[in-house]
Parts: C-alpha cells; sequence; structure tokens
C-alpha cells in the first residue's frame, strides 16, 4: 500500500527528473504533466524584480494550468531562479551562454530561490519559497572548459549551468541550504502540508 490517501491522483506540474525523482524517493505515488505556459511571457508581463516573487508566481501558473485540467486533484507547481546580487539567471542556450554564465558565477555566492505552490481546481492552496546559497569556487578557463565537455548537453537543462547532484559538484566550495531545495523542490515544507490534509499515511 502506497502513501498517498488522496481520493484523486497526486500530479507534479512538471517532467523535471530531479522533482521527480524527489518525490518518488519520498514514497508518493503521482503523474508528470508537463504545464504549458509561457515562463518568460509570465514573468514579463508581471513586471516582477525579486528572484523569490518570480519563482512564486511561475510555480503557482503551472499549478493552475495543469489544475485546471484535472478535477479535485491536488497539483504541485515548481520553479527556482537563480540570483547573483540583482542579476538573474535564466538556463543557459547553449554552450557558450553556458560557459559565459559560469565565468560570472565562478568565485562568488548566489542564491537558488527554490518555490513549490499547490493548486487544486485552479486555486492555490498552498505555496513556500525556500532559498539556497551557493559559493562557487574560483576556475581557470581550461577548468570551465574541462567541466562543460565533460557534462555536455545537460548543462542546458539547468540554470547556472550545473547539476549539483552530477558533475556541477565540482564547481563548489561552499553550500548552505538543504539537498531538496538545491534539486528545485521545497520537500519538507510540501510534506507537512500535505500530511495536515491528511493526505500522506505518515
Amino acid at each position: 500500500m502506497g502513501l498517498w490517501l488522496g481520493k484523486t491522483a497526486l500530479i507534479l506540474a512538471s517532467q523535471s527528473s530531479a522533482r521527480k525523482m524527489l518525490l518518488a524517493n519520498a514514497g508518493l505515488e503521482f503523474k508528470a504533466v508537463t504545464a504549458d505556459i509561457d515562463e518568460r511571457g509570465v514573468q514579463a508581463a508581471s513586471k516582477l524584480s525579486n528572484p523569490r516573487e518570480i519563482g512564486l508566481l511561475l510555480a503557482r501558473e503551472k499549478a493552475k494550468a495543469v489544475s485546471l485540467n484535472h478535477a479535485g486533484s491536488y497539483v504541485i507547481g515548481a520553479d527556482q531562479t537563480l540570483a547573483l546580487g540583482n542579476r538573474l539567471f535564466n538556463k543557459p542556450a547553449g554552450h557558450t551562454e553556458a560557459l559565459a554564465q559560469l565565468r560570472d558565477l565562478a568565485g562568488n555566492s548566489h542564491e537558488l530561490n527554490s518555490a513549490v505552490a499547490v493548486a487544486r481546481d485552479g486555486k492555490i492552496v498552498f505555496e513556500d519559497v525556500s532559498v539556497a546559497r551557493m559559493t562557487m569556487r574560483k576556475m581557470t578557463e581550461a577548468e570551465l572548459s574541462a567541466y562543460l565537455d565533460a557534462a555536455g548537453e545537460a548543462v542546458t537543462t539547468s540554470v547556472g549551468a550545473y547539476q549539483l547532484e552530477g558533475l556541477g559538484i565540482h564547481l563548489f566550495e561552499r553550500i548552505e541550504g538543504d539537498h531538496f531545495t538545491i534539486l528545485g523542490l521545497p520537500l519538507l515544507p510540501l510534506l507537512a502540508f500535505l500530511r495536515n490534509e491528511h493526505l500522506i499515511a505518515v
């Protein structure tokens, strides 16, 4: 018997392998459904500049969009923003942009803001933002190129051009924040919400 007690399936509004892994490892049965929203368009229309607020907005919009097509289901939306001071980073478009991002991040501390929102029938019933502070070590051009060559196309799937659960760990000298926040899903507050709603068995 699984841990999920909901009358309808739990839905993750994402195809992120990291987020799917986190929910699966927590023993939750769920369906992954892509949220069909224009993230950059939503962000631009909002006129928001605060990275935490942007992450939360996008998490809400993803959850709401998917929940409208799944009556009665609890839908998890999530988003992550990376901020170096006041500068907001997006996923790099390719190798050249990834290298440029890493040049800027190397030797500096940046913040990962991981937002989660849960929607039901188009209404947000829970939201949270967790923050991790990441300090990247100083790196030579040769080291950055070696990393990018080894990591391959995977660098374009994550903001900041790294995946901490893989080769990206080599880029860092200090990390402050929990593992789940870094991987893009504030799992502990999410589980607390689901538990309070009597949706999980433990």
